[in-house]
C-alpha cells in the first residue's frame, strides 16, 4: 500500500486498477497549499537575509574607509587616538556583523530546502515498477500515513504489487 509521507487533501489520483506504473512514477497529488505558502515564505527569508548581507558589505566597505583615513591621520598626530579606537570598533562591529548576516543567509537557505522537501511531499509515486490492485483514494479525501482511529481518513492512495516477485504457497496433503 502507497502512502502519502504526509496528511493532506488529495487534489488528483493518477491511477486505475490493473494499471502498470513505472518506478517514481507520480500516482497521486495532495493539495500543495500550505507547503508551497512555507516554500514562498522561505523564499522571501533568504531574500531578506541576502539582502542584509549587501547592506552590512556596504557599510564594512564604508568603514574600512574611514578606519583607513583614521589610521593615517592618527600617524601624523592629527586626530586623537579615541578616534581611531571608535573606527577600529565600528570596523570589528560590522565585521561581526556581516559573519551573523552570512549564517542567516545559510539558515535561510536550509529552510528552503527543508520547504521544497515539503512541497515535494505533496507528490506521492511509485516505490518500484509494478501493478496497481487497489486504488484506495479518491480526489477530496484526506490521506495520511498512520491510521486516525475511526475517522474518514484513508491511509494509502493504492497497492502496488510488483508481479515478477510473486510467490505462490501451497499446502499439499501426504
Amino acid at each position: 500500500t502507497v502512502s502519502a509521507k504526509i496528511t493532506g487533501k488529495v487534489s488528483e489520483v493518477l491511477i486505475e486498477e490493473g494499471q502498470r506504473v513505472e518506478a517514481g512514477e507520480i500516482l497521486a497529488r495532495l493539495e500543495p497549499t500550505d507547503a508551497q505558502a512555507q516554500r514562498a515564505f522561505a523564499q522571501a527569508q533568504l531574500s531578506a537575509s541576502r539582502s542584509q548581507v549587501a547592506q552590512v558589505q556596504a557599510q564594512l566597505k564604508l568603514a574600512e574607509q574611514t578606519l583607513a583615513r583614521q589610521r593615517d591621520l592618527a600617524a601624523r598626530k592629527l586626530v586623537a587616538q579615541s578616534m581611531l579606537d571608535q573606527a577600529q570598533a565600528e570596523h570589528d562591529s560590522l565585521r561581526a556583523q556581516l559573519a551573523s548576516a552570512q549564517r542567516n543567509v545559510g539558515v535561510a537557505d536550509a529552510s528552503l530546502h527543508l520547504s521544497d522537501i515539503g512541497v515535494d511531499n505533496t507528490v506521492i509515486r511509485a516505490p518500484f515498477a509494478g501493478v496497481i490492485t487497489v486504488k484506495a483514494a479518491q480526489p477530496g479525501e484526506i490521506v495520511s500515513p498512520m491510521s486516525a482511529g475511526g475517522g474518514f481518513t484513508r491511509t494509502g492512495i493504492g497497492t502496488v504489487v510488483d508481479m515478477d516477485s510473486l510467490e505462490v504457497q501451497v499446502d499439499v496433503n501426504e
